[in-house]
């Protein structure tokens, strides 16, 4: 078994280098579901968890491991809450804002050249977007950013390129997005999104874009939280959007069945580290606003689970041997706070390694 050292390091850390030109383009989640907010719109499903699906491949059988968490109703439980919870906004700067409600945590940044935003939360909740947008600035949405393919964070990606948003994203999240999903850790089904939804440009690595007096550089985190992952940093504002690379105060949902693993999203937080500072802000896809400290003790957290998780592994512990183990029972009182239980956590890091 490749341990997860020669991995991270025989690959090397992810650069952040040799970005792409491109011209001018014109939640924490709260609430009683808040914790949950990790929903993919559709997975193609594993044979087993241990081994990620591509793409293209069709859904099989269930996932019956210990890392399943069963809750297929969880779309439609977003859905229900989303359609009556307000969003909160947060000032990051004169022209970026954090916008928080049901679902993954949403950035707009305003200017003249029109809104950017990062994420389009859950589609019965984009009223309560709009309101929150219009009350930024008199400027149109003009850019809408995916971090990745997930539900909570693509849903209303089709309101809001009616409204006029260009949808901008990693390859992988148009794929997805177009066929259907299954995410087997919560064991959901999802229909290929609407036309409307998927995004108009992709891109395989690394973006760069200049709006609104701001450079805005897009990189992509390969086989992290998903396949699709990738983190916004806005060089100006001194401001980055992590994505689900980061579950702010929480343990992170893996999400196997797409091609996530624990090396790729210690690899992820390592890019992010490396390009923030002690002022950068930094907002996750879930949990409150954060800084470089938070996330420092974040990836101590996802190494130290990583090591005894593969100790476990190395010494021929099964999955269901590596969970009994609780390798995590000192850290629970830290990490334990959102939707993932310590254990489906534990089965998760140790079917991708």
């Amino acid at each position: 078994m490749r341990t997860r050292r020669e991995f991270l390091f025989g690959s090397g850390m992810a650069t952040v280098g040799g970005w792409l030109t491109r011209g001018n383009l014109l939640f924490r989640a709260t609430g009683p579901t808040a914790s949950a907010m990790v929903v993919p719109p559709a997975q193609t499903a594993p044979a087993q968890s241990t081994a990620p699906n591509s793409p293209e491949q069709a859904p099989a059988a269930e996932n019956t491991n210990p890392a399943v968490q069963p809750n297929p109703d969880l779309p439609q439980q977003l859905r229900t809450a989303a359609a009556n919870e307000k969003i909160k906004t947060t000032k990051l700067t004169d022209t970026i804002f954090l916008l928080q409600g049901v679902g993954g945590n949403i950035v707009c940044q305003t200017g003249p050249d029109g809104k950017v935003l990062i994420d389009s939360g859950i589609s019965t909740g984009t009223d309560h977007l709009r309101d929150a947008l219009s009350k930024l600035d008199e400027h149109k949405l003009k850019l809408l950013i995916n971090t990745h393919w997930h539900f909570d964070h693509t849903d209303g990606n089709a309101a809001l390129h009616l409204d006029g948003a260009f949808i901008i994203a990693q390859d992988n999240t148009r794929v997805r997005l177009e066929k259907p999903q299954y995410m087997a850790v919560y064991d959901v089904h999802f229909q290929p999104a609407p036309d409307a939804a998927l995004p108009q440009e992709t891109f395989p690595e690394t973006e760069t874009l200049w709006v609104n007096n701001d450079q805005l550089d897009l990189a992509h985190a390969p086989d992290a939280h998903t396949d699709s992952d990738i983190f916004i940093h806005f060089n100006h504002g001194n401001v980055i959007h992590t994505g689900d690379l980061w579950f702010n105060g929480m343990y992170p949902l893996i999400d196997l069945s797409s091609g996530g693993t624990i090396n790729g999203m210690i690899r992820g937080v390592d890019q992010v580290l490396a390009l923030a500072d002690e002022r950068t802000k930094i907002v996750p896809g879930h949990g409150p606003l954060g800084n470089k400290a938070a996330l420092q003790g974040y990836r101590e957290m996802l190494v130290n689970v990583a090591d005894r998780v593969e100790k476990l592994k190395a010494s021929g512990n099964t999955v269901d041997q590596a969970v009994a183990a609780k390798p995590t029972a000192d850290l629970d009182a830290a990490w334990a706070k959102g939707n993932l239980k310590p254990g489906t956590f534990v089965a998760l890091v140790y079917d991708s390694l």
